[in-house]
């Protein structure tokens, strides 16, 4: 599970401060598929980062007692200067993998043939993203983090991503940020909604939709 505990979080304005999150208190069960809503700059991206560790809260603490991905398809952090295979390698060895499986599905899965052997640098976006993606999933994490889902490549190759990614999901928990509420709707049954630094957490997404539409109306 996820455990927040009086966790605060905020960013200084030139004229004031934005509150992300005030005093949240939450538990989020294991095996939870939960919709992240809000109007824009609620912080839901943050939320993620805090989730992830890659944004520390002002105050407060989260307690992960599982093991969380970084944002689904995520290449941000890739050496430019290493290959392909040199950066899965890192990455396994990171998360204590058997290096050679690993860069073996990575290698099968994003099919980018020989450019696994050539510097990230020299990847278009989408081959980046095929990386990232094969990363991604060639390590069963008890979380998913998704801040709006992206399958790249021709719909052979979109088709295969988004049925590896569900098959992953048959025994994870899934944190997903998506401006399509047809998507949320789609892999998420619960949610979690965000709005003027308070975070409500609803057992079905259907409400946490009702929930968002109406601040979005008012």
């Amino acid at each position: 599970m996820i455990e927040f505990q009086n966790v605060s979080k905020y960013y200084r304005t030139p004229t004031s401060r934005k509150v992300v999150l005030d005093r949240l208190s939450l538990v989020l069960p294991n095996g939870a598929k939960v919709g992240v809503l809000g109007r824009n700059g609620a912080g839901k991206s943050t939320l993620l980062g805090m989730i992830s560790g890659t944004v520390p809260p002002d105050s407060g603490r989260i307690r992960r007692h599982a093991s969380i991905s970084w944002p689904l398809g995520f290449g941000g952090s890739f050496n430019p200067d290493l290959t392909g295979t040199q950066n899965v390698r890192f990455v396994a060895r990171i998360y204590g993998m058997d290096t050679d499986a690993m860069i073996a599905y990575v290698d099968d899965f994003a099919e980018l043939g020989e450019f696994m052997d050539m510097p990230v640098r020299s990847y278009s976006s989408g081959m980046k993203a095929r990386l990232a993606f094969g990363m991604s999933m060639g390590i069963s994490f008890d979380w998913y983090l998704v801040d709006e889902i992206t399958a790249v490549g021709d719909s052979r190759f979109r088709k295969k991503s988004l049925a590896v990614f569900r098959n992953r999901l048959a025994e994870a928990g899934l944190l997903m940020v998506s401006h399509s509420l047809e998507t949320l709707r789609s892999y998420c049954t619960a949610g979690l909604v965000l709005e003027d630094g308070k975070a409500v957490y609803y057992d079905t997404i259907r409400a946490a939709i009702a929930r968002h539409e109406r601040n979005m109306r008012a």
